[in-house]
């Protein structure tokens, strides 16, 4: 099996993103689904291009992540982007905008058939979207959109107390699933950065922005320790989830 590649997003948000005829921005943040950690949306700042204006991009359309260059190449044409239902920067995604986003660019929605689930069908591009009956029934769920702008800085609880905060996001370019949640313990020890994957997560307090692991304090500050410059390598991962004695998921 193939190693897939780790992605932090600050490392993305220094990326240009090349539409297929010309550049049209970089990531700002992203929305992920607090269900399950996957990544829905890329949200790009279009600069000087559409004077700032913000759009979404599924990672349906991402194509090849260049290191070397700094880019990220998407898979649409500046064209298709411009013309995009506009996002109301001042307000949550919606579910009926989600609706109104996907029909445009004619994809199936995420939440009858994900096409990033290893265990679920492929995607189609050109399946046809939902009928209007089962749209209307799909508007009235929680779409559980939650922002990384959003849980970036929250406070890290163990079982026996704070630990540190929410630093960065580490993503699974093959799935875009959060893997990990960089976490800076430095009010208790300088300068040490542990991961943690978002499964060991007993439960997030959006009101008091906290996250709860199920973890002790010297669990955490005992893991291998990370370094946000260095690239994440499997072997660190084993070392990681040995420690933790977790499964490895690409198992």
């Amino acid at each position: 099996m193939a190693i897939v590649e780790l992605h932090r997003l600050k490392q993305l948000q220094r990326y240009t993103l090349l539409a297929t005829d010309g550049g049209i921005g970089k990531v700002e943040e992203i929305y992920f689904d607090d269900s399950n950690w996957c990544v829905r949306y890329l949200v790009v700042n279009t600069g000087g291009w559409l004077m700032g204006r913000r759009v979404l991009i599924s990672p349906v359309a991402v194509g090849e992540i260049d290191e070397q260059e700094g880019s990220l190449y998407i898979e649409l044409s500046r064209d298709q982007i411009e013309n995009s239902p506009p996002l109301t920067s001042d307000q949550p995604v919606s579910r009926r905008y989600e609706q109104e986003y996907l029909r445009y660019y004619g994809w199936p929605p995420y939440w009858q058939s994900d096409p990033f689930s290893a265990a679920g069908p492929s995607f189609d591009p050109h399946r046809p979207v939902l009928p209007v009956n089962d749209a209307r029934r799909d508007e009235k769920r929680d779409n559980h959109l939650r922002s990384s702008a959003q849980i970036s800085g929250y406070r890290i609880d163990a079982q026996d107390g704070e630990i540190g905060h929410v630093g960065d996001f580490v993503i699974d370019e093959q799935y875009w699933k959060i893997r990990y949640l960089e976490i800076d313990t430095r009010n208790w020890w300088p300068g040490k950065h542990v991961l943690l994957n978002p499964a060991w997560i007993e439960r997030v307090d959006w009101l008091e922005k906290t996250v709860g692991v199920e973890l002790s304090k010297e669990d955490i500050l005992t893991a291998p320790a990370y370094d946000p410059k260095a690239v994440i390598s499997r072997d660190y991962e084993i070392k990681l989830l040995e420690h933790y004695a977790r499964r490895k998921y690409w198992e």
